[in-house]
């Protein structure tokens, strides 16, 4: 958790700040996660256009996941993440399995 300042600073930073062309100059994988339901950067501003301006990106969209994805649901993502390090892919059924997550 942070200030309600250190959270307004933030969104200030990222909401002002065009990253493109430090995007575009970026020469290594990168893994862009995001998810749809994302109710602190909208999904369609960010994810795919950020993918786009990469030379070597790849997108991970998940369907309704918070903001916090990477926190909430490390079971889901983490997965992913080493598979992307490991040049790997997810199986297609354990994706569908823990795509919807359920509650306990």
């Amino acid at each position: 958790m942070g200030s309600a300042l250190a959270g307004y600073e933030c969104i200030k930073a990222f909401s002002e700040t065009d990253f493109t062309e430090d995007l575009k100059a970026i020469e290594v994988p990168v893994l862009v996660i995001h998810s749809e339901d994302d109710q602190i950067v909208p999904y369609a501003d960010s994810g795919p256009l950020t993918v786009k301006l990469l030379k070597n990106g790849t997108l991970k969209t998940y369907k309704d996941l918070p903001h916090g994805l990477c926190s909430t649901h490390p079971e889901i993502v983490n997965p992913e993440i080493l598979a992307f390090l490991r040049r790997e892919e997810v199986g297609a059924d354990r994706q569908a399995a823990e795509a919807t997550p359920v509650m306990a």
